[in-house]
């Protein structure tokens, strides 16, 4: 029976690049790759190599479990399984390295695959958002500051906006992806030492193997600042999930109803209340998006291990990282899937602009008066105070402003009529919106 929710009810295909065979091949890989390298440089008999890999090939989780329970040490449980299976050459396996060598060698593989599957997600909802935005670029709706009404925009822009968030955040995933992707094989302390002066030759060698740059300096680990980035960069992603998430569940409130998350026919909101259609979905990506953010104070707490290392970082990093990737990835899929359903209610939309009785078109108004002649300040008071004269009475604010004797100085009754047209108060929007996307 699984435990963790990211084994059964938020799990994806990023479930298997996390999984113990997938770390345990990780870590193969490497093992293999610095055979080569000492068989290259003349170390050992180059047949070894050849030997361990296919060994490597017999080895199995359970066995190197099987040992860890009797000596405590899941990496040396691996070795000495890996050294058991070989056929002649086993004396060669983990030649001059140290646990950390392979373990954060190999993380480095795991990490450069999931940012990858992240960067494939990132790529499909960026799909999704514009296809949105282009459709909606001409979409008047109420802008809300404060959570009051402001003048006006267009939901192509709402989706822009999204898309090019995102856009970052590829560029800061390919940034972290590139400062991941490092090994190291240098040994306990960093210096290389059972390595001779060959010691940059063979960290050169495994790492041209595994498509890996190798450290330039190192302790016993790899600086654990790339990591923190890595999930920081989660982290980002997932708020802006949530920018988005929590936008449809407030634009899904009954008393604004501009927007709807999916909702299919047998579907149930409440266990007593059968009316409900509540926003579920959008809430769980609000909620996740927590973890990640909590994940990342973990991450930093990491950087500042005592001398060349310990051992603090190592069972927190079993939890944060597999945590915050399985995680995003399913946010990522989940917000595809709303986005893909997302319902539009253009009727709510139209009659929301017109819950003020044109008191969010103050602005327009205040700045037609000052290209006529009158002061800003002068026009903004003007304005005010119109505006709430229009609140208190509850009455339309151009019926104020048609029996202002100022206004009615600059301003004539067709006038005022056009300016309280909100489609024609949008701006640039529709071309910010093809621009914003444009590739």
């Amino acid at each position: 029976m699984s435990v963790s929710p990211l084994e059964d009810r938020y799990k994806t295909e990023m479930n298997a690049i996390f999984e113990k065979q997938a770390h345990l091949s990780a870590w193969m890989k490497v093992e293999v790759a610095l055979a080569k390298a000492h068989a290259k440089l003349g170390h050992i008999p180059k047949e070894a190599p050849a030997d361990i890999e296919q060994a490597a090939e017999k080895v199995t989780i359970e066995e190197v479990e099987r040992i860890e329970a009797e000596i405590h040490h899941d990496l040396m449980a691996m070795v000495k399984v890996l050294t058991s299976k070989c056929k002649k050459y086993g004396g060669f396996v983990h030649y001059g390295a140290t646990s950390y060598d392979i373990e954060d060698t190999a993380t480095a593989l795991v990490f450069r695959d999931a940012i990858s599957l992240i960067e494939q997600r990132i790529d499909e909802l960026k799909s999704i958002l514009k296809k949105l935005a282009l459709a909606n670029k001409k979409l008047v709706c109420v802008g809300r500051t404060h959570g009051q009404h402001a003048v006006p925009l267009t939901y192509g822009m709402k989706f822009a906006v999204y898309y090019c968030e995102l856009q970052r955040h590829e560029e800061r995933l390919k940034e972290a992806k590139r400062r991941i992707s490092v090994g190291k094989m240098s040994g306990a302390t960093g210096t290389m030492a059972t390595f001779g002066r060959s010691g940059e030759r063979v960290q050169e060698l495994v790492m041209k193997e595994l498509n890996l740059e190798g450290a330039k300096i190192t302790n016993q680990v790899i600086q654990r600042d790339r990591h923190a980035e890595v999930m920081a960069v989660l982290a980002l992603i997932a708020c802006t999930l949530e920018k988005m998430a929590k936008e449809i569940r407030n634009m899904q409130r009954p008393e604004i109803g501009e927007l709807s998350e999916p909702y299919e026919s047998k579907q149930v909101g409440s266990s007593t209340m059968p009316h409900k259609r509540n926003p579920h979905k959008s809430e769980r990506i609000c909620s996740l998006a927590r973890i990640l953010r909590a994940n990342v104070l973990v991450a930093l707490e990491n950087i500042s291990l005592e001398h060349e290392r310990d051992l603090t970082n190592s069972a927190n990093e079993r939890y944060i990282f597999p945590s915050s990737f399985i995680t995003l990835d399913y946010m990522l899929k989940q917000t595809q899937y709303i986005l893909w359903g997302l319902q539009i209610n253009k009727e709510q939309i139209s009659h929301n602009l017109e819950l003020t009785k044109g008191l969010f078109l103050a602005e327009r108004v205040m700045i037609t008066l000052t290209k006529k002649g009158m002061g800003r300040q002068e026009a903004h008071e003007l304005v005010r105070v119109c505006s709430q004269e229009a609140y208190s009475k509850g009455i339309h604010l151009q019926k104020v402003l048609e029996a202002n004797k100022e206004c009615k100085k600059l301003l004539s009754l067709h006038e005022l009529k056009e300016l309280f047209d909100p489609s024609t108060y949008i701006g640039q929007a529709e071309k910010l919106v093809e621009k914003s996307v444009k590739e």
